[in-house]
């Protein structure tokens, strides 16, 4: 997501699914996690993330979206209970902050990354957390590649993205070298309730030449190599780092309207990486 829009995979939930996923065995201990205890209003640690900013100078994320990433506590921040906090909201009057679309970006957010600082290589990724919901919303848990290639050589996989009015819809999505925007591999699965009402269990299990992708344990959606349209270019045997971001307007969900929550945040309980890779 953010680079450019994640848009439908082309194959389903209904019906891809495997019989079953590969997940940490009992005892198991991440080798990378993010509680996210603190005191409120405090920044997540530096050593593990760091918040992007901009807009214009991104072209609006690839997506031609509307809010500017800020490194500011009121777009992220720990909340005193545990939680890390993002929140996209209507920019502050006569900010003047420059955007690619138009002048100046009508709404503020955040998207944090562990580039650079924490990445899986083979293992599972998994993500606890409440996703906001709305028209012109957009919010990501997603990955990259440490491969140094151009995107979309570099690799995207897409853990869990909700879209403006689609609620109970989570999406799930790899991107690469000729699968990439709206060719891009990927299912989704339907929620019992709204995505902002729960905490969910978004996972990625990442293994050699198999990508799986699960809600709260159970699997809607396995990637292989044979799947991918020819010359089968499969990029994922590779480090990759994670992001976290609530996106506003763009190619893909569309312009916010008078019904969108202001604040809109995501809300995440903890982050844990199981199996290889760096910290």
């Amino acid at each position: 997501m953010a680079l450019v829009p994640a848009l439908v995979g082309l194959l389903s939930g209904c019906g891809s699914a495997p019989a079953h996923t590969e997940p940490p065995a009992a005892g198991d201990l991440p080798f990378w996690q993010a509680e996210f205890d603190g005191p409120a209003a405090t920044r997540p640690p530096e050593e593990s993330w760091t918040a992007e900013t901009g807009n214009r100078e991104a072209e609006g994320w690839g997506n031609n979206e509307l809010q500017y990433y800020t490194d500011d506590a009121a777009n992220s921040a720990l909340d005193g209970d545990g939680h890390l906090v993002i929140s996209a909201r209507p920019a502050p009057a006569r900010s003047e902050l420059p955007c690619f679309t138009q002048e100046f970006c009508t709404w503020t957010s955040a998207r944090l990354t562990t580039g650079g600082k924490v990445a899986l290589t083979h293992g599972r990724v998994e993500v606890r957390a409440k996703m906001p919901t709305g028209t012109g919303l957009l919010p990501a848990i997603w990955m990259l590649g440490d491969n140094g290639v151009e995107w979309p050589g570099q690799g995207e996989i897409d853990i869990c993205e909700v879209v403006g009015g689609e609620p109970r819809t989570a999406y799930g999505t790899a991107h690469g070298p000729t699968y990439f925007n709206e060719n891009g591999m990927g299912g989704s699965t339907t929620l019992a309730a709204d995505a902002s009402e729960a905490f969910h269990t978004y996972a990625v299990d990442k293994q050699p030449r198999r990508i799986t992708w699960s809600v709260d344990g159970e699997p809607y959606f396995t990637l292989t190599p044979s799947m991918l349209p020819s010359p089968h270019d499969w990029v994922f045997e590779q480090d990759m780092h994670l992001l976290l971001d609530v996106a506003v307007g763009g190619d893909w969900p569309g312009p916010p309207d008078a019904s969108t929550p202001a604040p809109a945040s995501m809300t995440v309980d903890h982050v844990r990486f199981y199996g290889t890779g760096h910290a």
